[in-house]
C-alpha cells in the first residue's frame, strides 16, 4: 500500500468544488464562449493541476474517528441544496431574461450536467454508502435532479455484490468500446436495480409493488423536479433539466466505464467466484482530480471497503493494484475514442492478467468471460 500518514489530509482542496458555482453564473449571464468554461474548470483545469501537483502516495489511518472528519463530511452534505439552486436558479435567470440564444441555453445546461454529473453524483455516491438516513436521503435527492434515482439500488445491491462477474453491468467488457457499453448500461442497470429491489421484496414474502419498494420513491421525487422545471419553464424548462440529467448520467457512465475496465473475478466454479480484492478496480493516486472527485480514484479500496470515507480511502502501489496511467478526466477522454482506449488500456489488461491469474490461459472460456447479460 502507499505510505502511511496518521491524519487524514485537510478538508480544504475538496471545498474546491464550489469555485465551480461563480464559474456557472458568469457562463449563464454571458454565454458565448463562457459557457465552455464549465466542462473546461471540471476536467482540464485539474488535469493541469494533476500535471503540477503530482501523485499522493500517502494513506491516512483508517481508524480515524467520526468527528475528525466533519468539515470532509459537510462539503457532501451542503452540495445538494448548492446545486439545486444553482441549476433551478439559473433556469429561472435564463428564461426569464432571454438573452441567451436557444442554443446557448442548451449548452449551458449541458455544461450543468457535467457539473451535476462530475460533483453531484459523486458526492451521492459517497452518501449512498453511509448509516445516518439525512445522508442517503442526500443523495436520494440528488440522483433524482439527474433522473438516475435507480442508481443507488443498482450500485449497492448490484455492483458491488457481482462486480467483475458477468452479472454487473457496469463492469465494462474486455474489448467493449464505450459507445457500446453506455446505451447497454442504460437499459440492464435500471432492469438490474428492479430486479435486485423486487428480488428482497420476495424474500420477505412481498410484492414488487409494495410500498416499501423504494421504486416509488424514485419515481415520485423525480416526478417531482420534472414538474418543478415544468412550471418554471414549461415544456422548454423540461428540456433543459432533461439535458443537464442526460449529461450527468454521461459523466456517470463515462466514469464507471474506466473503473473496471477488462477487470474479472476468478470463477471458482458452482457459479462463485474469489472475494473482491484491490486488484478487481482500477486505482489511480493524482492528487488534484482526487480532489474534485473526493478519492473516487481510490477505487480499488472503495470496493475493498465499500464503507469506508472518503478521506480514509488508501491507495495502493502497483503491486496490488493495477494503476491508470492518468486521472479520470484523461481515461475517460480517451474512452471516448474506442481506438485510442484499446491501444491504451488493452495491454495494460492482458498484464494484469498474467500478473494474477497466470494459470488462466483461456480467457475467451466461459466461466471466466464477462459477456452482456
Amino acid at each position: 500500500m502507499g505510505n502511511r500518514s496518521e491524519t487524514p489530509p485537510g478538508a480544504a482542496p475538496f471545498w474546491l468544488s464550489l469555485g465551480l458555482l461563480p464559474v456557472a453564473l458568469f457562463a449563464a449571464i454571458n454565454g458565448g464562449w463562457a459557457l465552455l468554461l464549465l466542462p473546461f474548470s471540471t476536467w482540464y483545469l485539474f488535469t493541469g493541476l494533476d500535471y503540477v501537483v503530482g501523485l499522493n502516495t500517502q494513506n491516512p489511518d483508517p481508524d480515524t474517528a467520526e468527528p475528525d472528519l466533519f468539515w470532509h463530511r459537510l462539503i457532501t452534505l451542503i452540495w445538494t441544496p448548492v446545486q439545486l439552486i444553482t441549476v433551478f436558479g439559473l433556469m429561472l435567470y435564463v428564461l426569464q431574461s432571454e438573452h441567451l440564444h436557444w442554443i446557448e441555453e442548451w449548452a449551458l445546461f449541458a455544461g450543468l450536467g457535467i457539473l451535476s454529473g462530475t460533483i453531484g453524483i459523486t458526492y451521492a455516491h459517497e452518501l449512498m454508502h453511509q448509516k445516518p438516513k439525512e445522508e442517503r436521503l442526500m443523495a436520494d435527492i440528488l440522483l433524482a435532479s439527474v433522473l438516475y434515482s435507480h442508481f443507488r439500488s443498482e450500485h449497492l445491491l448490484v455492483h458491488h455484490r457481482y462486480v467483475g462477474t458477468p452479472r454487473d453491468p457496469v463492469t465494462a467488457r474486455y474489448g467493449e468500446g464505450f459507445w457500446r457499453f453506455f446505451p447497454r448500461v442504460l437499459w440492464q442497470c435500471y432492469v438490474s436495480a428492479f430486479r435486485a429491489e423486487k428480488a428482497m421484496l420476495a424474500r420477505k414474502g412481498l410484492p414488487w409493488h409494495h410500498k416499501s419498494n423504494p421504486f416509488w420513491k424514485y419515481w415520485a421525487m423525480q416526478a417531482g423536479f420534472i414538474a418543478l422545471a415544468a412550471l418554471i419553464g414549461g415544456w422548454w424548462g423540461v428540456f433543459l433539466f432533461s439535458v443537464q440529467a442526460f449529461w450527468a448520467v454521461f459523466q456517470l457512465e463515462l466514469v464507471n466505464y474506466v473503473e473496471h475496465y477488462g477487470l474479472t473475478r476468478k470463477h471458482l466454479g458452482g457459479g462463485k467466484y474469489e472475494h473482491v480484492m484491490p486488484r478487481h478496480s482500477w486505482n489511480a493516486a493524482h492528487r488534484a482530480s482526487n480532489w474534485l472527485l473526493i478519492n473516487l480514484q481510490r477505487h480499488s479500496d472503495h470496493h475493498y471497503k465499500p464503507d469506508r470515507r472518503y478521506p480514509l480511502l488508501q491507495t495502493y502501489s502497483a503491486d496490488e493494484a493495477p494503476q491508470l496511467p492518468y486521472g479520470y478526466p484523461i481515461m475517460t477522454l480517451a474512452a471516448l475514442s474506442p481506438t485510442i482506449w484499446r491501444k491504451v488500456m488493452n495491454p495494460r489488461v492482458r498484464k494484469w492478467r498474467k500478473m494474477y491469474y497466470p494459470e488462466i490461459t483461456d480467457w475467451t472460456a466461459n466461466k471466466n468471460r464477462l459477456s452482456p447479460m
